[in-house]
């Protein structure tokens, strides 16, 4: 038996093969889906084979899809003899709002479902979804395929952590409350973290910090999600790339006043023009603005400046909701990568005895995995990479009961 797990995006497609003994055996992805020119690269893990080329007319992401399935199952570079041997395909959907608290397995509900809340999470439900009828074209309507929900690891979340200040009736009338998202990644790193340390996740107490272009915080005690940045939409919490964060709603008014602007055309502003590129005006590239801090660039600088302090910020009031803290893990593509932003975030968090070790800190990059915290601090510090298709390939697994 073997799993397909997709990640699609706006305009890309990633994906793995696993087998059913959980190992990765085939990885790859096509970038600039829609563009003129479409770029796939894959490589095969059993025999070393590698794939790296360019592609005309990969208008969307059926024909990506379509070709994708041609090279899982092509004597040289892929995995399957035929396409029959893919047992089930897993999906990666961002928002599931108050309809899924846990993965589903997908038919004309869930997909209806994914569709009605796209509003919700505008950079990647749409694109989840193109995924999933993509496969659905292909493959056709009866083939197993599991959507997995960053929100379902937050559906209990304490109500006075997932509920707003705002009339109830409007939590009553249209659910609106905190959701949370990385669930997969953040729910991952716990049970990592667990072994890493031979502490029993039932007396574990750990901050999980998923830092990439997309970015969120969530405090986990025995398992179970205390709160985190993210919200009722993947725009709460801290800036992230094009992503505000939280800002004070009343900015919204007074902006569309100010410009003129619906209330859809703000929300693309703080959703898509705000973040690190807002602040920067380099990049939402985390790779190019360090460039431009390095070089000097004073925005850029800013930039970085505001990020690590409101992450900090979010470490600490997490620190006070746990009761104390046994763990902070770094993961993603910023936490995974970016030494210096770590060392930034564990200088303000000092003063609670968080002593870092510097040189495995800038040591610990490209998908390394190692403690960067001394012996001696009190609260032990980790960069742990994340495997949310891992965690997507057990949810196939329990939801089709193989």
């Amino acid at each position: 038996m073997k799993f397909l797990i997709i990640n699609s995006g706006s305009s890309s497609l990633k994906y793995q093969v696993f087998d059913l003994n959980e190992k990765c055996i085939l990885k790859g992805s096509c970038e600039k889906i829609g563009f003129d020119k479409s770029i796939i690269t894959q490589k095969n893990f059993i025999s070393g084979e590698k794939i790296n080329k360019e592609f005309e007319n990969i208008n969307n992401h059926e024909k990506a899809f379509s070709i994708i399935t041609d090279l899982l199952i092509d004597p040289k570079y892929g995995v399957a003899k035929n396409i029959n041997e893919i047992s089930a395909v897993g999906h990666r959907v961002v928002h599931g709002g108050p309809y899924f608290k846990e993965s589903a397995v997908v038919d004309d509900y869930t997909i209806e479902k994914i569709r009605d809340l796209i509003k919700l999470a505008p950079l990647h439900n749409e694109a989840n979804l193109h995924g999933i009828l993509a496969c659905r074209e292909i493959l056709g309507k009866d083939f197993p395929q599991v959507a997995v929900f960053d929100t379902c690891f937050y559906h209990d979340l304490p109500q006075k952590a997932y509920m707003y200040g705002i009339p109830y009736e409007y939590y009553e009338k249209y659910h609106i409350r905190k959701y949370g998202f990385h669930g997969t990644s953040h729910r991952y790193i716990n049970k990592k973290c667990s072994e890493i340390m031979n502490i029993d996740i039932k007396d574990l107490k750990l901050i999980s910090c998923h830092l990439g272009n997309g970015s969120s915080v969530t405090a986990i005690d025995a398992g179970k999600p205390v709160d985190t940045t993210m919200g009722f939409t993947p725009l709460e919490g801290f800036m992230m790339g094009t992503r505000c964060g939280s800002i004070d709603p009343a900015i919204v008014a007074y902006l569309a006043e100010k410009e003129s602007l619906s209330a859809s055309e703000v929300n693309e502003i703080l959703n898509k023009k705000s973040g690190l590129l807002g602040i920067s005006g380099v990049s939402s590239d985390e790779r190019s603005i360090m460039k431009s801090a390095d070089e000097g660039n004073q925005r850029a600088i800013l930039a970085h400046d505001m990020l690590t302090y409101q992450i900090t910020k979010y470490i600490g009031s997490y620190m006070v909701a746990l009761g104390g803290c046994d763990a902070i893990v770094f993961t993603g593509g910023i936490g995974e990568n970016q030494w210096k932003h770590r060392e930034k975030i564990c200088s303000y968090l000092s003063f609670m005895g968080i002593k870092l070790d510097k040189k495995i800190n800038k040591d610990t990059i490209s998908g390394k995995q190692s403690k960067i915290s001394l012996n001696d601090s009190k609260i032990a510090v980790y960069v742990i990479p994340t495997n949310e298709e891992l965690g997507i390939l057990k949810e196939i697994i329990r939801c089709l009961n193989l």
